[in-house]
């Protein structure tokens, strides 16, 4: 076999018969007409002209036992008899020469100067040249800045990805083209040919160069608690469990289903799916048993691996107990793997086995299967408009290059920084920010275990302190609540090592971001409002990466990512061209991280993204753009209400609402009205200690959205409650809010997945006492 990387460092492989390496650089550009590597007919495509040096790779080494865990790049293979050598990514052609010559033909180059981690290829780009933000820029037509980045990678996408997805990944097969991609058709396929593993672009190449280097920091529930997991340990772990799951019959295209809280064996978990090719479906350990069953037959998973106990708030969660009930109503289901949490013993049936005793069973050694780009890499599901959850389908290669991307670039992420996103790995973010975007660029990523208050208001910022996070990504929701209590909870802890902070989810609006900026990251730190979804992968809408110094304004997501080409259409299906300006948010390319299909129902994924508006990806969701050209997302189109024939976006409201000294949070729901066709209906939050009563509030607030949207916008019912209805991820369900309005109490549908359904109860009750108010006066 050859291998053809344009790649830097010389170590031994996990891929076995590689007989010889061909090293890449580019040295000469231009551009042709035609449709060679993949292009369109007639489009001007970007090509480079690469230099090659031919190695033969049969060497002779011993076996190590341990698998493939290097101290040093160089050292020798894991197998026995004829070794193998290959490529693998580092930091600048210059140490790939280097070392080159010193492990192949030791008489090259004595010369050559090393480049060390931290110098200038890790720099951020205002400290250099555009090459060094991006070294990749060197193959295209004279970018300056990056506006002109961006304009090629929306331009000449064959150019821009194809560069990327050669330098970025580690290929065991080259792709033979970059897309084939047809929105109209339903059409998506990157990277096409390309043959790699996630597992050795995430894990196998970092040990080879730093195995020493922390890869995950698990912030335990328990306070204070912390677990580090280096690389060497973190690929022992996944190697171990991937031969344990292939010993128990898990073959490659089997789905997985993995219900565990935020650990490290959770994440070797999804790793070891990915190495030996299963498909893992990962289901937020916050699912009752029902829930977790409609998914594990949906997926028709023969396996589930899941923990005795978990721990969040400070509180048991039986874990194991709800997957008993799940499996009961899931025949296929021929095995339960079973990790220890917490030192109780649980109940153990006929289908479980202990997870640890099992994987000590296994060797530290487990073969990569080699992945086509487009095969499943995992589903995720995600709620419906028809109540049925959707099994979403991303594939291997895209997807990878997306999140590593997108961590990098909107995020800043240097080498060595510490990178704290707070999701469940449960939900796409963590999938995206926790798992695969952090570990294919060799950071260090945080596994957050409990909430945001336990054992206080000061756990964030307390672990801030302790782990020395430089990148912190959380949720609005969990910000507003913070914002209740007070400044001195953040300022009572050192965040100086807060270089960004984000927020993800949903919009937050302009007085939680205000104070997510000047309070917790003190004037200093950028914040990225960013706007994605389940179904595109990554980040698709953010302030950065921008021009070094770019205006960020609150509450705003405002710039598209790289590949990204946002459009607003009206209900008719025009795009509109003008600025200031709103509509449907959709996108009109193809984008590597974007979702395949729907498990099992690819019709159902024409009808929701593809076909609403041919050639175009319809995201659900509304969006403002300014004058300036930035991007202002109003809140899913579903949350619309129309009022006397004014449409009006719920998250508008709520932004105002949000905005008024005593209001900690809101939500706002239209209700059927007689005259109007809709009212706004608002439930409010008080910040504690606020001193206003319900009518004072009301006749406040009114006047405010009146001065700031139009009168027709100030609600008919202001509602004061203590709580909000919310998942246990901390999303405001607003189906039940709107039920509640309604007057359909009893037509609450599924609350499985609700927090707290006292709060309910309470929200029920409040609005009956509202709604007899108003009709006696």
């Amino acid at each position: 076999m050859k291998v053809i990387f344009s790649q830097i460092f010389l170590q031994p492989t996990p891929f076995s018969s590689l007989e010889g390496i061909e090293f890449l650089f580019p040295v000469v550009l231009w551009e042709r007409e035609g449709a060679e590597r993949g292009g369109r007919e007639g489009e001007p495509q970007l090509a480079v002209q690469w230099s090659f040096v031919f190695i033969q790779a049969r060497v002779t080494q011993p076996q190590l036992p341990q698998g493939h865990l290097l101290p040093r790049p160089g050292a020798p293979s894991s197998h026995k008899g004829s070794g193998h050598i290959s490529l693998v990514r580092g930091r600048c052609p210059v140490m790939m020469a280097r070392l080159l010559a010193k492990v192949c033909c030791p008489k090259a180059l004595p010369q050559a100067p090393r480049c060390h981690p931290g110098s200038a290829a890790a720099r951020a780009w205002s400290h250099g040249p555009l090459t060094v933000y991006m070294p990749e820029a060197i193959a295209f037509p004279g970018p300056k800045n990056h506006q002109d980045l961006y304009k090629v990678s929306v331009e000449h996408g064959d150019a821009f990805w194809g560069a990327l997805g050669r330098s970025r990944l580690t290929w065991i097969t080259p792709f033979q083209s970059v897309q084939d991609c047809d929105l109209r058709e339903g059409r998506v396929s990157w990277f096409v040919g390309g043959q790699l593993n996630v597992a050795v672009n995430c894990l196998d190449r970092h040990v080879h160069v730093a195995p020493d280097k922390l890869a995950l920091i698990w912030e335990k529930d328990e306070p204070g608690e912390e677990v580090r997991v280096t690389y060497r340990e973190l690929l022992e772990l996944t190697c171990r469990l991937g031969n344990t799951l292939k010993r128990q019959g898990v073959k490659r295209g089997d789905r997985v289903t993995i219900y565990m809280p935020p650990c490290p064996l959770a994440v070797a978990s999804m790793l070891a799916c990915a190495r030996i090719g299963a498909v893992h479906a990962v289901v937020f350990a916050g699912f009752s048993a029902e829930s977790l069953a409609d998914r594990i037959r949906d997926a028709q998973s023969e396996t589930v691996i899941t923990v005795n106990q978990g721990l969040r708030g400070g509180k048991v969660i039986e874990l194991k107990k709800t997957v008993d009930n799940a499996v009961k109503q899931c025949p296929g289901v021929k095995r339960v793997l079973v990790s220890m949490r917490t030192d109780s013993k649980v109940p153990m049936t006929a289908l479980d086995l202990m997870l640890e005793e099992e994987m000590m069973k296994e060797d530290a050694c487990c073969e990569p299967a080699a992945m086509d780009s487009e095969d499943m890499l995992f589903l995720l599901y995600t709620s419906g408009s028809t109540g049925k959850p959707k099994g979403l389908v991303h594939s291997q290669a895209g997807y990878l290059l997306f999140a590593a991307l997108t961590h990098k670039y909107v995020f800043n992420y240097q080498d060595r920084d510490i990178f704290g996103c707070v999701a469940d790995i449960g939900w796409i973010t963590g999938h995206t920010y926790v798992v695969y975007g952090p570990l294919c660029n060799g950071g260090t990523t945080v596994l957050f275990e409990s909430t945001p208050v336990h054992p206080n208001p000061g756990r964030y910022w307390e672990m801030v302190e302790r782990l020395k996070i430089n990148q912190f990504y959380g949720a609005p929701t969990a910000i507003r609540l913070l914002l209740r209590y007070g400044d001195e909870w953040v300022k009572k802890y050192d965040r100086s090592s807060l270089k960004v902070l984000g927020s993800v989810g949903e919009p937050i609006n302009k007085e939680a971001w205000e104070w997510y900026f000047r309070v917790v990251g003190e004037t200093r730190c950028p914040v990225v409002d960013t706007w994605w979804q389940t179904e595109t992968g990554g980040i698709c809408i953010s302030p950065r990466p921008s021009n070094p110094g770019a205006e960020i304004l609150p509450g705003m997501a405002m710039r598209p990512f790289f590949g990204i080409s946002p459009s607003l259409l009206d209900d008719k299906g025009k795009v509109l061209l003008e600025n200031n300006i709103s509509g449907a948010l959709c996108i009109s390319q193809a984008w590597p991280g974007m979702a395949r299909t729907i498990y099992k129902d690819h019709k159902r994924f024409l009808e929701t993204y593809l076909t609403p508006y041919p050639g175009f990806f319809f995201t659900g969701d509304g969006a403002h753009r300014s004058s300036e050209g930035y991007y202002q997302l109003t809140g899913r189109l579903d949350d619309i209400i129309n009022i006397s024939g004014h449409r009006l976006g719920t998250a508008e409201v709520e932004d105002v609402v949000n905005h008024h000294v005593a209001v900690a949070e809101s939500a706002v729901i239209g209700y059927p009205h007689e005259i109007k066709g809709e009212g706004a209906y608002a439930f409010v939050v008080l910040k504690k200690n606020s001193g206003y009563t319900q009518e004072t509030l009301t006749a406040e607030l009114r006047e405010l959205i009146s001065k700031k949207i139009a009168k027709y916008a100030a609600p008919e019912y202001v509602q004061v409650t203590q709580r909000l209805p919310k998942t246990r991820s901390g999303k405001i369900m607003r189906r039940v809010l709107r039920k509640i309005v309604e007057d359909k109490a009893s037509e609450l549908g599924d609350l499985t997945t609700l927090d707290d359904y006292e709060a309910v109860q309470q929200i029920i009750e409040g609005h009956k006492r509202l709604v007899e108010g108003q009709k006696s006066c």
